[in-house]
């Protein structure tokens, strides 16, 4: 079986009172074999992905997304150090074409070309970076979160990783949670023969009359009545296909 070591960077704040400011530790936290990989799984990793690891420690999660998926890789890390040990690792691994490392705050780092964000942080930074994830990240984009959730943002996947090897400080399963960016598709739809009206939270919506609605990403479908509606949603326009009693024809509506 192909072993993946994944070391990843859990970032902890702390006060420092005399400089009344708060600053960023990066201790080494390791994640099981198994997470890992799961968590490359779970995102449905594919060689045009670019994935964003955030608190990279030295490297081993995009290592293992440029050596198993043949995805590009940038791992973000505070720790100068352990950016420099990532770059020797992506060397050793010859992925160094494919996985490359910056040393910067996951806080506030370019995050927007990412399709697929890895993360092993605790509720408060994730509860930081949630806003950023919805406002910088394109719809579509897949993150994979290590144990922790966000507050108000349910997961589209959560998933019990058993652990198949020993590990230290780890138990026999860890929890693997999978957030799809939604497109924002709240308000009024209109086309000269329909109107549709959407409240959204998150990727859940509530269309005025349908009897089933989901969304995820840019892909977005509902009924009504005996009509089944699928479509893509890009920025104020959606398009797509009306079903009725086994015909189908397109539509187009614009907010």
């Amino acid at each position: 079986m192909r072993r993946i070591l994944a070391l990843l960077a859990l970032t902890i704040p702390f006060a420092n009172a005399a400089a009344n400011a708060d600053e960023w530790r990066a201790p080494f936290i390791t994640t099981p074999a198994d997470v890992v990989e799961r968590m490359l799984q779970m995102a449905e990793t594919r060689a045009d992905d670019l994935v964003i690891d955030l608190g990279s420690g030295d490297g081993r999660i995009v290592i293992a997304a440029a050596q198993q998926f043949g995805a590009r890789g940038l791992g973000i890390e505070l720790d100068g150090a352990l950016v420099e040990k990532s770059r020797k690792n992506a060397e050793l691994a010859q992925v160094s074409s494919r996985a490359s490392f910056v040393q910067g705050d996951a806080l506030t780092a370019d995050i927007s070309r990412a399709t697929v964000i890895t993360v092993y942080l605790l509720p408060a930074l994730m509860a930081k970076l949630q806003s950023r994830f919805i406002n910088q990240l394109a719809p579509g984009t897949r993150i994979v979160s290590h144990a922790f959730t966000m507050a108000g943002w349910a997961p589209d996947r959560s998933e019990t990783v058993r652990i198949t090897q020993r590990h230290p400080g780890q138990g026999n399963e860890s929890r693997v949670h999978l957030w799809i960016v939604p497109a924002n598709v709240r308000g009024v739809w209109r086309s000269p023969e329909m109107q549709v009206r959407i409240e959204q939270n998150y990727q859940s919506i509530d269309i005025e009359g349908a009897s089933r609605a989901t969304l995820s990403g840019h892909n977005i479908a509902w009924e009504i009545g005996g009509a089944r509606f699928s479509a893509r949603v890009d920025g104020d326009r959606m398009t797509g296909e009306m079903f009725v009693m086994g015909t189908s024809r397109p539509f187009a509506l614009t907010r």
